[in-house]
């Protein structure tokens, strides 16, 4: 019986590009933030406040996202043998709880506007809106430098800046209408085309965080493909106890047990199988355990099927 391990650290190099991006980000929405807010008040905008609102969520969002990847990067303990990794998924699953939240919210304002459209300083509305799309702009430019493709707790975070680019948009768009057409009611429109965009957001990264914490397989990771490829090695009779799943965003994990021939040589299986998980499937963090037809598996009551 015996065990591999092969382990690849690409996922830390990306990083220290992250916590710039998430750095970055967060100095500029936070304090574009408070100007939002204020205008938002002057101007008795929803689609301003609203916007205001998510740009608040975004600010607690992405200084919770800058602290997940740095919590991640303490070393592992005794007590945590993974170290702290996990957290960004944590930190991702809040992140699209909160969005979620915050559409709810802004459906429910929103209703109450529609009842009775308030009055909006179009002009104010229409100065800030655009200067917090150019905002947003930056921020989900200096997002798009990190690893958002790879990273669930960054591409949360992109989301998040993404919905207020659109909100700004909206409010830009209601505050033309309200200004050449007298519309109150685009104030509250344009807070529920909003109010729906973030939602949709909210669930998926919601979704796709929850899918890690639950240990389900990396959407690239087929375990179809997987076992008849490990069983095409020379020698391996069986591959049963197989699992995958991630530890966080780019960290995929395997563990099987192969059943080798008699004849068979163990470190050569291992190594065989080792190579192959990480040149044709990616995977750099296996744990596989070789053993021999004849003495089988405990948990398969002595047998390899």
């Amino acid at each position: 019986m015996g065990h591999g391990h092969s382990h690849g650290h690409g996922h830390d190099h990306h990083h220290t590009n992250n916590k710039k991006a998430l750095f970055l980000a967060f100095i500029l929405i936070a304090a574009f933030m408070v100007v939002e807010v204020a205008g938002g008040l002057m101007t008795n905008s929803l689609a301003l406040l609203s916007d205001a609102g998510h740009m608040l969520s975004d600010a607690a969002a992405l200084g919770l996202s800058l602290f997940a990847i740095k919590l991640g990067e303490r070393k592992a303990t005794s007590s945590k043998t993974y170290g702290y990794k996990r957290f960004e998924i944590i930190a991702a699953a809040l992140n699209g709880l909160t969005l979620i939240l915050i559409s709810l919210y802004i459906f429910f304002e929103a209703y109450r506007r529609f009842l009775e459209p308030p009055e909006v300083q179009s002009l104010g509305m229409l100065a800030i809106s655009i200067t917090g799309l150019l905002v947003n702009i930056a921020a989900a430019w200096i997002l798009m430098r990190g690893d958002k493709d790879d990273n669930l707790n960054v591409r949360s975070a992109f989301l998040h800046v993404l919905g207020d680019m659109l909100g700004s948009v909206g409010a830009i768009t209601a505050a033309l209408l309200i200004y050449f057409f007298d519309w109150g009611i685009a104030d509250p429109a344009a807070s529920v085309i909003v109010a729906v965009l973030v939602l949709i957001s909210g669930w998926r990264v919601t979704k796709d965080s929850f899918h890690i914490l639950m240990e389900g397989v990396p959407e690239q990771l087929h375990p179809d493909e997987i076992k008849p490829a490990l069983l095409e090695l020379p020698h391996v009779k069986d591959v049963h106890d197989l699992h995958i799943w991630s530890i966080t965003s780019g960290v995929p994990m395997l563990s099987c047990h192969l059943c080798i021939a008699v004849y068979g040589d163990h470190d050569e299986v291992l190594y065989d199988a080792q190579t192959l998980l990480h040149d044709r499937f990616g995977l750099d963090h296996c744990t596989i355990q070789v053993e021999r037809e004849e003495s089988g598996c405990p948990s398969h009551h002595g047998t390899c099927n």
